[in-house]
């Protein structure tokens, strides 16, 4: 053994005074764990001899890396006995252990429990962090009398109620007295500067570096804050000095007597009204009563709910920030990372600090409320002195509680802590109704999985008062009737947020915080400006995003995942939200529901430079909770967060529109309210002639006065714009006309509705545009999704649509839901169809208007892709700028918006369409005659069941649809000649010549 170490040893035991073991000893008699210290900070190391007293006959002590020089016990020289980190000393009594160890950078590691802050230890010109393995630690809770010399220049702190301070050679001699039983001790030292004040015979510190001292008065004065809350609403601070130590590396951490934050950290200015507070709080639960983690953390949740949330609760906005808490569950906690509360050991992630603080901090607001304000900070008092320097459990606050309170509470902690998830609720059936003269309203709350107890607060809001009321709910299904006074309009429930259940989809925000909260997480990588992103890419890729080029984004990944799209022109920004470009200083993030899977969200990520980029990609997870970020030079100057419902809002009256017949005016005298108009929508019921008369009456006369018009038509489909063309120029038939745009293959009504319009649109040579997709691939699309299409359908559809307005989805999904066989059918796919059905006539509009700026366009189509201006008219005002105006059939209730003129007209019945009056069959490439109808052309023509047709006069007969073409436009007495093929009595067929008058 090194003879100057066993020198070294005979002297610390001989010049370092034991401690009084007598009744007035502030150790109760018993004789604390002694560690002497000194370092060599060129060498990274330090250097230490402890000394305690053992009670077993075996101890084991960890010693994690560090070397042991000597073991002494009972003054005798022992072999060290080490394996796997851990130091036994077999017998009990003095024991004396000289050890060394050294703590450079390489051995720093992230903290698991809080990402972005590192644990490990270090010494070194920055400074000293010792706070784990840093002398042998027992297992034992103990007490702790810590004396270290530390260079020159660096000020120590450490868990103290008194410090003594003397210079000797080398360096300065700390000695910190802490006589309370704790599990281990930190170390902390650094070229501070030291601020000092006494509170209410509080010594509060502060030790800041030198560049930020300017930080210690606002801290200061924000600890004296916040010692007054809580003396107030607990018992006497437990120590007698608190410091508030910045530390080189980032860190946050509360322990006895001071608080650990890092430089980063300490520097943000909402610190002093957040963090700090949770921290000084800390000081009562968790560093005077300790945690019994084998039996879950309880001290996040209530110091949570007793410190961030309390100081917003002060201001008015407690709802916000439970809110927020429902948020983040619903955000991070997905499935696979759920776990009971009373499982909760310590942060891990972002999912288990929604469940360990933020469920944590839900239940004790719901306890507050169900046993009274008096009874829950009596009963904190209460566990405070009986618990003081000693582990306690969830069973002792239950227990503490129900002493305060006289009130059984097993059911309650039963269910919030040893349950996994949280109640999820729907209202059912809502209805009003007036029984013997009482207005009443009725509703079923109903629970999703296995029933929670709750007390469920809702608000009723009547033309004539607002009733509020706390609702027991039991069971999976609760049907509830309330009486109330005047007409109900509507009722909220939970609308201050006083339940932990899984809010609503109209509750919940488009956050970055889902962003990063979702379990399956994607980075659009740009096409055109990868290099500026590649710091933000790099950064999220570590937080677990996969990375994806852009042109290999499917809808399977939209639908599936949580998307950072990168670059403000982006393809899959322009398919799922139609924008192209973002204009704003510096660098954006903007969250916003996934339109293709509302329970996923799309971050769009622009920025002006590479710079701006990389100044604020690692800054972002800090404003999790905002949905809009704005940052320049890297500093935040906006943050925003998207607007949605408070509590679960029912609509119980809509009202009743009146009109007055005698206001009402004619069709002509709008024109001129419309006439300036670049785009008018004329909606159709598409079977409805009635509705087509007024199209053609609209057009008639904007025509008459000299417009210069084009009409854009649902009903046919691009690829035949070229035979359109033709045939308003009279270079084809009427019969060409629609053999060549396969309308009767195309769309399914009547012609003769459309064809005064076209015929109009020809006669005056008016372009018609045909607005419309191919209709294989709207059907492709609403059965398979957007993704079964090949490179060359996707050629044919918009590369940029917008799929982002909610109240349009809803709609289609009612819309949806009617038809049948719904449950077989995908609604996601089906909405991508109507979405890429609207986005597709929108361009075309807007395609043509580009090109034609002096044209004024009529477009007519379908009063679903009109109304409310959601489907056509806003898509293509995006893309041109240009207004509209909208009119519309009278179709069911009117809405305030549902068009900007709604016209009634009598139902008048369309010209007579003749038929011929058989059903037909495709056989080898023939059209033969399956059925003849009695009493009609067919029939009294002479054709038989089995005939092939050939020819109508000249009208040569090809596929089933050419027989419908033949008979437009026929009139009653005209003459038919019909040439067929019929079966011989043996084989074959002989062509055969009729003739017939309709």
């Amino acid at each position: 053994m090194n003879i100057l170490l066993i020198l070294n040893l005979f002297l610390v035991t001989l010049f370092w005074p034991a401690t009084g073991t007598g009744e007035n000893s502030r150790y109760a008699g018993q004789r604390p764990y002694e560690l002497f210290v000194s370092f060599d900070i060129k060498e990274n190391l330090v250097k230490g001899i402890a000394r305690v007293e053992l009670q077993k006959e075996t101890t084991p002590l960890y010693i994690g890396r560090l070397r042991i020089i000597s073991v002494i016990l009972n003054g005798r020289i022992v072999k060290p006995d080490i394996k796997d980190g851990i130091l036994t000393v077999r017998g009990s009594g003095k024991l004396e252990i000289g050890y060394e160890g050294v703590f450079k950078k390489e051995g720093l590691r992230e903290d698991p429990e809080n990402p972005g802050v590192v644990i490990g230890n270090f010494i070194g010109d920055e400074g000293i962090y010792l706070t784990e393995a840093w002398y042998p630690s027992l297992e034992d809770m103990i007490y702790f009398k810590l004396k270290a010399v530390i260079p020159r220049g660096f000020t120590a702190i450490s868990e103290a109620d008194e410090v003594s301070v003397t210079e000797v050679n080398g360096g300065v001699e700390y000695l910190f007295d802490f006589p309370y039983p704790v599990k281990g001790i930190n170390l902390v030292a650094g070229k501070y500067k030291e601020s000092k004040e006494m509170f209410r015979g509080i010594n509060i510190c502060s030790y800041f570096f030198p560049e930020d001292v300017s930080l210690a008065k606002t801290y200061i004065e924000y600890t004296k804050k916040y010692l007054e809350i809580y003396e107030g609403l607990l018992i006497p601070f437990p120590f007698k000095r608190f410091c508030i130590v910045e530390n080189f590396l980032p860190t946050g951490y509360s322990m006895p007597t001071f608080t650990l934050l890092g430089q980063d950290v300490v520097r943000l200015p909402f610190i002093v009204e957040t963090s700090l507070g949770h921290e000084i709080l800390h000081q009562w639960f968790g560093n005077l009563v300790y945690i019994d983690y084998r039996t879950g953390n309880w001290s996040e949740g209530l110091t949570t709910y007793l410190s961030d949330h309390l100081y917003k609760e002060k201001e008015g906005k407690g709802w916000e920030y439970r809110k927020k808490i429902l948020t983040d569950y619903k955000s991070y906690v997905t499935p696979e990372k759920e776990f009971a509360l009373r499982e909760f050991k310590g942060r891990t992630d972002y999912a288990s600090k929604a469940i360990g603080y933020g469920k944590g901090a839900m239940v004790f607001h719901m306890l507050k409320n169900l046993i009274g304000e008096d009874s829950f900070y009596g009963g904190l008092r209460q566990l405070l002195k009986e618990k003081e320097f000693e582990e306690t459990s969830w069973k002792d606050l239950r227990m503490t509680f129900e002493q305060a309170s006289g009130t059984s509470l097993d059911w309650f902690f039963s269910q919030w802590l040893d349950r996994k998830g949280i109640p999820s609720l729907r209202i059912r059936d809502p209805n009003v109704t007036v029984m013997e003269g009482i207005p009443k309203v009725l509703f079923d709350i109903v629970q999703d999985g296995e029933p929670y107890l709750l007390g469920l607060p809702i608000l009723i809001k009547t033309d004539r008062e607002e009733v509020a009321k706390i609702l027991d709910i039991r069971g999976e299904r609760k049907k509830i009737e309330l009486s109330v006074t005047g007409n109900p309009q509507h009722m909220v429930f939970d609308r201050n947020y006083d339940v932990m259940r899984d809010i609503s989809d109209d509750e919940y925000p488009p956050l970055i915080s889902r962003l990063l909260g979702d379990d399956k997480r994607i980075v659009v990588l740009s096409e055109k400006e990868s290099e500026k992103y590649d710091g933000l890419t790099e950064h999220f890729e570590k937080l677990g995003f996969t990375l994806k080029e852009e042109a290999d984004v499917s809808d399977k990944d939209i639908m599936g995942a949580s998307m950072l799209i990168t670059g403000c022109e982006s393809r899959v920004l322009r398919r799922l939200l139609g924008e192209t470009t973002h204009t704003a200083e510096g660098f954006i993030i903007e969250a916003r529901k996934n339109p293709l899977n509302i329970s996923k969200v799309v971050a769009i990520a622009c920025g002006e430079t590479k710079q701006e980029v990389d100044l604020a990609a690692r800054k972002i997870p800090h404003y999790r909770n905002y949905s809009n970020l704005r940052f320049v030079s890297g500093q935040n100057v906006e943050k925003k967060t998207g607007e949605t419902e408070r509590g679960i809002k029912v609509n119980l009256y809509e009202p009743v529109l009146v009109m007055h017949p005698q206001n009402l005016v004619e069709l002509d005298s709008i024109v001129n309210k419309i006439l300036d108009k670049p785009v008018i929508y004329i909606g159709e019921r598409h079977a409805n002639y009635e509705d087509h008369k007024v199209q053609l009456r609209v057009i008639m006369d904007l025509h008459e006065k000299n417009r210069k018009i084009a009409i854009g038509m649902e009903m046919f489909q691009k690829p035949f714009q070229s035979v359109i063309d033709e045939y308003i120029a009279g270079n084809i038939s009427e019969k060409e006309f629609l053999k060549g745009t396969e309308y009767f293959e195309r769309w399914q009504f009547d012609y003769v509705h459309y064809r005064e319009i076209v015929q109009f649109a020809r006669a005056m040579n008016m372009p018609l545009i045909a607005l419309n997709l191919r209709s294989e691939i709207i059907k492709k699309v609403s059965a398979k999704g957007l993704d079964s299409l090949d490179d060359e359908e996707m050629k044919e559809i918009p590369e940029d649509m917008d799929m982002t307005d909610e109240d349009y989805r809803k709609r289609l999904k009612e819309i949806f839901e009617q038809h049948r066989n719904h449950e077989t059918r995908n609604f996601d796919y089906f909405y991508q169809s109507q979405i890429l059905w609207d986005e597709t006539m929108a361009h075309s509009i807007a395609d043509f208007l580009q090109e034609n700026p002096d044209y004024q366009m009529v477009v007519l189509a379908g009063v679903g892709h009109i109304m409310y201006g959601a489907g056509i008219p806003k898509r293509a005002r995006r893309l041109t700028g240009r207004d509209f105006v909208t009119v519309i059939p009278l179709v069911g209730p009117v809405n305030m918006d549902v068009g900007d003129l709604v016209f009634m007209s009598e139902q008048v019945s369309p010209p007579t369409t003749f038929k011929l009056g058989v059903v037909l069959r495709r056989k080898d490439a023939k059209v033969e005659v399956e059925k003849v109808v009695p009493g009609s052309i067919a029939k009294h023509a002479g054709i038989d069941e089995g005939d092939i047709l050939i020819s109508l006069d000249d009208w040569k007969i090809e596929k089933i649809e050419d027989i419908k073409i033949f008979m437009v436009g026929k009139k009653r007495g005209d003459h038919i000649k019909i040439k067929i093929l019929r079966k011989k009595f043996l084989s074959g067929y002989k062509e055969i010549n009729l003739e017939t008058t309709i």
